[in-house]
């Protein structure tokens, strides 16, 4: 069971980063060597919302697979 919560955890922060970097166009994140490529390819605007629907994504995932996991406990 912690290994799950611990996976929904990380989803949750990772995509509350991307969410926030997206919402205040954060350069040290749109600037960092893994989001480089992306901002190349699609510029700053789409990457920004890309990223921000990545985030959206990740704790909307997150917060499914933990009403899924607690359902299963009780």
């Amino acid at each position: 069971m912690f290994a799950h919560y611990l996976l929904q955890t990380i989803m949750l922060l990772s995509g509350a980063v991307a969410l926030s970097a997206a919402v205040f166009d954060a350069d040290w994140f749109f600037k960092s060597r893994n989001a480089e490529p992306v901002v190349r390819m699609f510029g700053r605007e789409r990457s920004r919302l890309l990223y921000a629907l990545l985030g959206i994504v990740l704790m909307a995932a997150a917060l499914f697979f933990y009403m899924r996991v607690s359902r299963m406990v009780v």
